[in-house]
């Protein structure tokens, strides 16, 4: 799942910042499930000899691509790329691909496809779940490619604390909060730790894991695979990391699609504003359906009375935190991110329910397993992946951040004004960032791509972790954006039941079929 899908906002409970680390800043990693995989092993084209780019970038443009079977159908390369594009010659970073052939014979070119994050792996996209990310009309003419950008899965890795280490940076429940005594200190405190940690740990890369390098990584794949041009599926984070390919690259984009957008002018405190008004809508639409049910932990609830029952819920488990079968505990931030990690899909509405149901009779090892699977915490307690590593080392390199405490002040009554439930545990969340060792992060502006072709950006009306009105701004601003909407629940809208939809981004990618208008799909 921003933030997304992970879209989330830099969490921690000494951090206070909302279990939202399953939310904000940013996107959010689009959830995708295993199945069958299509593609072949044919061939691919020779790199192109791209002889425009710049002389001392020549080597990393004529590197020789080995690919080797590496699954079912399934090859997979690795490419050396600059660690700092300003810089070629400083040190080098390595990414890793994987390629679905085209199942049919009448090939367009290769699509790469971004799953969201910051931190998701396309890798693992492509490997377990291509069938849910790509319909099979494109798995017929395009080779599907995915990448871990930069810093995440096995592109170079950020890597910050040890496995027990990061379990008390998640999930420890004895640091002040905010409002208490001491509460900021010990919240700089430990995120000066983790900002070192990952420093140590992954080396001088640390600088140079954002989104403007990741983009430039992608024309270099572009060219690699042997594209004159980039055809490209990105979802949630990944329409901010396709936005800004298309603003630095524009005669070399091919046909963009990016779903669930973020708005890349917007700053973090309005990310974590407007994220939370869309997790709590999310909430209030599940609550909405789980009346009409028999087996609704609310039954005889109004809308209103369940939302002060699950407020009241958050701030019983702050002030004693339910202990898990394990010796874990959950306070308000594991809780919340238990919360909204169901809210990304109405398909899950039931299994929040079930979660809700046990903490309230006092069970904390469904909301833990829940976390878990969001930070992809096995249960002998190892990580599987980076991907809160990387989504921190992103945000903090992308977004501005003061932790100021008048000024997270300020943006707190803001947020809990948007969001009276949710807004007081995603608020005061520049601290991590403010004490990275990078701390400088990028200005947020408006992405216009002038000279890019079409490009087709999806909005969800209740998409509670890249909200609708993100989509709108950035097909406004983009100068060949097009608005295509979905009226719905859950986060991003293709491949995920609507025709209409579906229709509209297959005749794009197929055939560069633009709508005449918004199609105002259901």
């Amino acid at each position: 799942m921003n933030q997304p899908n992970r879209s989330r906002r830099r969490i921690t409970a000494a951090l206070a910042v909302m279990v939202a680390a399953t939310l904000t800043l940013s996107g959010c990693v689009t959830a995708f499930f295993p199945d069958s995989l299509g593609g072949g092993n044919a061939s691919l084209p020779s790199p192109l000899p791209d002889t425009d780019v710049a002389e001392n970038l020549r080597p990393y443009y004529g590197q020789t691509v080995d690919w080797k079977n590496c699954g079912t159908r399934l090859t997979c390369a690795e490419i050396t790329t600059p660690m700092n594009w300003e810089e070629p010659a400083a040190g080098t970073l390595t990414l890793k691909l994987v390629r679905s052939a085209a199942t049919g014979s009448n090939r367009i070119g290769s699509l790469l496809v971004n799953p969201g994050g910051p931190g998701a792996s396309g890798m693992e996209l492509v490997k377990d779940s291509l069938d849910f990310a790509v319909d099979s009309s494109l798995r017929s003419r395009y080779d599907i490619i995915g990448f871990d950008p930069r810093g995440v899965g096995e592109s170079s890795p950020v890597e910050c604390l040890s496995d027990r280490d990061t379990d008390t940076f998640l999930f420890d429940t004895s640091q002040p909060r905010p409002g208490q005594a001491g509460w900021l200190e010990a919240a700089r405190a430990q995120a000066k730790n983790y900002g070192e940690a990952c420093l140590k740990n992954t080396g001088p890369s640390l600088e140079f894991i954002n989104t403007v390098s990741a983009a430039r990584d992608m024309d270099l794949i572009r060219s690699l695979v042997g594209d004159p041009k980039l055809n490209y599926l990105g979802y949630s984070y990944g329409t901010f990391l396709g936005a800004t390919y298309a603003d630095l690259y524009p005669a070399n984009a091919g046909r963009l699609v990016l779903d669930g957008a973020i708005d890349p002018s917007v700053s973090s405190d309005e990310v974590s504003a407007t994220q939370a008004a869309g997790f709590e809508s999310a909430l209030r639409a599940y609550l909405t359906d789980c009346l009409t049910g028999s087996g609704c932990p609310f039954r005889g609830d109004s809308v209103d009375s369940a939302m002060t029952r699950i407020s009241n819920l958050l701030e019983a488990v702050d002030r004693t935190p339910l202990v898990g079968s394990d010796g874990r505990k959950v306070g308000s931030s594991t809780l919340l991110t238990a919360i909204i990690f169901p809210l990304y899909s109405p398909n899950n509405w039931g299994a929040l329910g079930d979660m809700l149901s046990s903490v309230m009779d006092g069970n904390a090892d469904v909301a833990l397993s829940f976390a878990d699977m969001y930070f992809d915490r096995k249960k002998d307690g190892t990580y599987s992946s980076n991907s809160n590593n990387a989504f921190n080392a992103y945000n903090c390199r992308d977004y501005p951040s003061n932790d100021d405490p008048a000024v997270m002040e300020r943006a707190a009554q803001e947020i809990q004004k948007r969001a009276p439930l949710f807004g007081k545990y995603m608020s005061y969340g520049d601290v991590l960032c403010a004490n990275w060792p990078f701390p400088d992060g990028a200005e947020r502006t408006e992405i216009h791509a002038p000279g890019s072709p079409d490009i087709l950006v999806i909005g969800t009306t209740n998409d509670p972790a890249t909200p609708y009105a993100w989509s709108v701004s950035l097909a406004k601003q983009l100068e060949k954006g097009h608005l295509v909407t979905y009226h719905g629940e859950g986060h991003t809208a293709y491949n995920k039941g609507s025709a209409c939809i579906n229709k509209t981004v297959d005749d794009f990618l197929l055939n560069g079929t633009v709508p005449a208008k918004d199609p105002d799909c259901r």
